[in-house]
Order: C-alpha cells, then sequence, then structure tokens
C-alpha cells in the first residue's frame, strides 16, 4: 500500500530484530531529523543550514516553493522551514500544497511581524510563525520543540506486523493479508496511532491530539469519520471487522489478530 497521491524517497534502514511479544513485532532504526528550508535568499538558507547541520539536523534547502514541494515529495522531511514572502508560489500557497498531502510540522518565516499575519500562518495550518531577523538560540528551541510535539526522534520503529496488518513506515506501506491498500496521510497516521497502542482504550479527544494535534477544538465527529474511512478501507482489503473495535462511550481499540 502506498498513500495516496504522495511519493515517498528515502534511505536503506537497518531493520531489528522482532522482539518476541506474541504476534506483533517490530523492526527499528537510528534517525536523525531531517528539515526542509525553503527561502530566495541565498544567504538566510545557508545561515540555517549550517546552523542547524552544527545541531546534528540533516538539512536540505530549496530555493522557491515549486523547488520545495519536489524535495519535499522526493524525500519527505520531519519539519519544514517554509518562508512566506517568494515569487510565483509563496509561502502561503507552498503550505497549501503541503498540508493536502502532509500533517509535517512546518515554520513559516517572515520580515512581517503583525499580528494578523501570524493568526494567519496559523489559521493556515503552520506550526510555528518566526519572523526575521531571528535569534538563532530560540530558532533552535522552538525547532526543537516542534519536533519533540511530533513525536520521538530516537530509536523508531520502522516496520510493524501483526496477523492482518504489515506497516512499513519508512516507504508509507501497508498491507492487509498481503493485499495493498491505499490510505490518505490522515488516515495512514491513525492506522499508527492505532497499532503503536494495541489493546488500548483510546478517546476521541486522545485521537483528535495523537493525529490531528488538537484535542480542544478538534470536532469527535472528525475522529469518527476518519476511523470509519479507515475502517472501510482494511475491511475491504480482507481485514476483521473487530479489528478496531468501539468501546461505547469511551472512544476505539485495536486488537491485534494472530496469524
Amino acid at each position: 500500500m502506498g498513500l495516496a497521491d504522495e511519493d515517498s524517497g528515502h534511505n536503506p534502514t537497518i531493520v531489528g530484530r522482532r522482539p518476541n511479544v506474541g504476534c506483533i513485532w517490530y523492526g527499528t532504526r537510528m534517525k536523525r531529523s531531517r528539515i526542509l528550508v525553503v527561502d530566495d535568499d541565498r544567504d538566510i538558507r545557508g545561515l540555517l543550514r549550517e546552523l542547524l547541520t552544527r545541531a546534528g539536523y540533516d538539512v536540505s534547502d530549496a530555493e522557491s516553493g515549486k523547488a520545495g514541494l519536489r524535495e519535499f515529495y522526493a524525500s519527505p522531511p520531519d519539519l519544514v522551514l517554509l518562508d512566506v514572502s517568494m515569487p510565483e508560489l509563496d509561502g502561503w500557497q507552498t503550505l497549501e500544497r503541503i498540508r493536502d498531502l502532509s500533517e509535517v510540522p512546518v515554520m513559516m518565516l517572515t520580515a512581517r511581524a503583525g499580528e494578523l499575519e501570524k493568526v494567519r500562518g496559523l489559521k493556515s495550518g503552520a506550526d510555528d510563525y518566526v519572523t526575521k531577523p531571528f535569534g538563532r538560540q530560540e530558532l533552535l528551541a522552538r525547532v526543537e520543540a516542534l519536533l519533540r510535539r511530533s513525536g520521538p526522534r530516537g530509536e523508531e520503529p520502522t516496520t510493524y506486523g501483526d496477523g492482518v496488518v504489515t506497516i512499513d513506515f519508512a516507504q508509507r506501506e501497508v498491507t492487509v493479508r498481503g493485499k495493498q491498500v491505499v490510505l490518505t496521510p490522515l488516515e495512514f497516521k491513525l492506522l499508527t496511532v492505532f497499532v503503536r497502542h494495541p489493546n488500548q482504550v483510546l478517546s476521541h479527544e486522545q485521537l483528535l491530539e495523537l493525529v490531528w494535534g488538537d484535542a480542544v477544538s478538534g470536532s469527535r465527529a472528525r475522529a469518527k469519520l476518519y476511523v470509519g474511512y479507515l475502517r472501510g478501507k482494511l475491511d475491504e482489503a480482507g481485514a476483521d471487522q473487530s479489528l478496531i473495535e468501539t468501546v461505547r462511550g469511551f472512544g476505539y481499540r485495536y486488537r491485534p489478530k494472530a496469524a
């Protein structure tokens, strides 16, 4: 299975031994967070590349929105630093295209410090907003905070399997009883949350926080809708309908099946 309308380019991974945990297995690798810098100012790109590389991140950069999207599709990053004011495809338009495919954290960079501009950025799907000129230590702290909120970056599972579902997290591929299934980025993220919390009841609020990053203003109906989408695709591929259980009054629970 691949993500709908999303290409994945990844370096080879080292898969560890499958732990003896019943019917579930994971493979892991060590991963350094990868950051994509999109800015039409060569000096800014050079400064950010040097700063982030010294901080231990893998960094790639692009000089325009279009080039940034090509780089994003070729090798999806863990975080995007995105300039607002660029010719042809500006930061807002680039952000809109990124959000069509991914929930990756995006930090907007701009010389405009007005409150309305910041509000626009956050409402458009940006995760943070930094004005130029920025302090180096502050920017690094904000980068670390976004990566920390988006998930662990140490030794991460790259594969998962039980008696029904197999997932390659690095390639964004899923199979159900050997049959490939195509999921959207949000459906894939939702499935990832379920398999990483097997046999645990997850409330609507927990799903909204883990998948969308917002349990306060998010809608329970949204979580219910996407659980329905995910169930439909898994069932169509041959999964047991009880794979994702509804726990009335509480939420949902993923029950791995034996082979």
